[in-house]
């Protein structure tokens, strides 16, 4: 097997792993990230970027292009999921210390893909995965059932979502919905489960009546005007 020695090696192939292979890159360091999969992984649907995310994308030099993919978000809206009440609104418009907030629901994989971009070819060693580590020590992350489903839904003519992440509590329970932009939103559930529940696990048509059986009183009309919006668990 070709022996080849790098001075900074970065295990996996995920947002945090390429945003500093990236920016080692901007400062002339090279780095080379090794990834098991054998292409980028799109795991994980959306995340939400916050004020300081985009500051650190617009240091990277990929702020502006993400921006251009991603609705601005105006605020938050929590609802009770017992009484189907609205609890609170939090407005995004409100200046912080250092300036107005700024908050997106972001495609991982778009995020991904630009910040892969911007790397010098050869940087990203896919199918490779870490077998030993000498001379160092290093924690074991043992996985458990994370108890949370999430995805994406994709509508063709528009959601007509209001620009805003919705959140539901109720009975240890918390979901929500983010528009991503005019067609895409993501969407989660999660809770404690009970050592049951665990078990149910490989089954998807099972996890998927339970989280259903979980949700409560959710309102079905947040569109804008008079329209409905029918979030499905798919």
């Amino acid at each position: 097997m070709e022996s080849v020695l790098e001075d900074i090696v970065i295990v996996g192939g995920g947002v945090a792993g390429l945003a500093t292979s990236l920016g080692l890159h901007r400062l002339g360091i090279r780095s080379l990230v090794l990834e098991s999969s054998d292409n980028l992984r799109s795991a994980g649907y959306a995340l939400t970027a916050f004020t300081n995310a985009w500051k650190a994308l617009d240091a990277l030099g990929i702020g502006d292009l993400i921006r251009q993919q991603h609705e601005l978000l105006q605020g938050n809206v929590t609802t009770s999921t017992i009484s189907g009440l609205q609890t609170s609104e939090l407005p995004y418009k409100a200046k912080g210390k250092h300036g107005e907030h700024e908050v997106r629901c972001v495609k991982r994989r778009l995020l991904l893909e630009a910040l892969a971009k911007e790397l010098p070819s050869g940087t990203i060693r896919f199918s490779s995965e870490v077998v030993c580590i000498e001379e160092s020590g290093f924690f074991k992350l043992v996985h458990q059932w994370s108890s949370k489903a999430r995805g994406s839904v994709e509508f063709k003519h528009g959601h007509r979502l209001e620009p805003k992440f919705m959140q539901f509590f109720g009975e240890g329970v918390r979901s929500g919905a983010i528009p991503i932009d005019d067609n895409s939103v993501y969407w989660f559930v999660t809770w404690t489960p009970s050592s049951k529940e665990e078990e149910l696990e490989q089954d998807p048509a099972k996890v998927k009546q339970l989280i259903l059986s979980k949700l409560g009183k959710i309102p079905e009309k947040k569109g804008k005007g008079n329209d409905f919006v029918y979030l499905k668990v798919q």
